[in-house]
């Protein structure tokens, strides 16, 4: 998670994972198409849900 930060600790400077800018254009991406699979699957789970339930949904006190 520190891979932005050289700390100093005890005078030895720690180095992190440093990343080549294609391999950070990776993880971007990578990120993103994980980001839109969780909504879509959040998405189908919502409607399947509203399906399931049918139209009691709409008629049920609040």
């Amino acid at each position: 998670m520190s891979s932005q930060h050289n700390e100093t600790r005890g005078g030895q400077a720690e180095d992190g994972v440093v990343l080549t800018p294609e391999q950070a254009r990776s993880r971007r991406a990578r990120n993103i198409a994980i980001g839109v699979a969780v909504a879509l699957l959040a998405i189908l789970f919502y409607a399947i849900t509203v399906v399931r339930l049918g139209g009691a949904v709409a008629s049920r006190a609040i």
